[in-house]
């Protein structure tokens, strides 16, 4: 299963079970650090990027936060390596229900689901994520003045942060 080539042989996407197996076991590997700029509040870096999947390693500093999204068709899993994030899935009226997840701890997220993630507790925060299929384009979420909600397509290396009104 944490083959790429019998990953991309597959006739299939994968499902959030097998992401979140993969996203843990990404989560386990000594590479981790090795690509991120720590100075700044939120970095990230696509590690694999194929037919059936794609792997992303993110930096959360102190502000971080990617506004609420989707990911248009893809399923993902998140796996926490270290420090703490916060999930919140959006709710209309009412609070976004969220959880904290701390290190070792992975959740995944529905194609279909609106959500944010953001950085929680006190050190910076290190995750892994998978997507399949790949990640290529997001919506992003805004609440109008007048309280329509838009949302703004975004290609996958655009950074994910909460849309301001303009």
């Amino acid at each position: 299963m944490h083959d790429w080539q019998s990953i991309e042989a597959r006739d299939q996407d994968l499902g959030t079970p097998e992401l979140r197996e993969l996203a843990d076991w990404l989560g386990h590997k000594p590479w981790h650090d090795l690509c991120l700029d720590f100075d700044v509040d939120r970095s990230y870096q696509e590690l694999f990027s194929g037919n059936r999947l794609s792997t992303w390693l993110i930096h959360w500093g102190q502000t971080a936060d990617t506004g609420f999204h989707d990911h248009a068709r893809s399923a993902a899993a998140v796996h926490v390596i270290r420090g703490r994030v916060r999930d919140e899935r959006l709710k209309i009226g009412r609070e976004p229900a969220g959880r904290e997840y701390g290190p070792g701890e992975t959740f995944t997220i529905e194609p279909s689901d609106i959500h944010r993630v953001l950085h929680a507790g006190d050190e910076p925060a290190l995750t892994v994520h998978a997507y399949s299929p790949p990640l290529l384009q997001m919506g992003a979420y805004m609440v109008e003045p007048d309280g329509t909600l838009t949302r703004h397509t975004i290609d996958h290396t655009q950074e994910l942060r909460p849309l301001e009104v303009s």
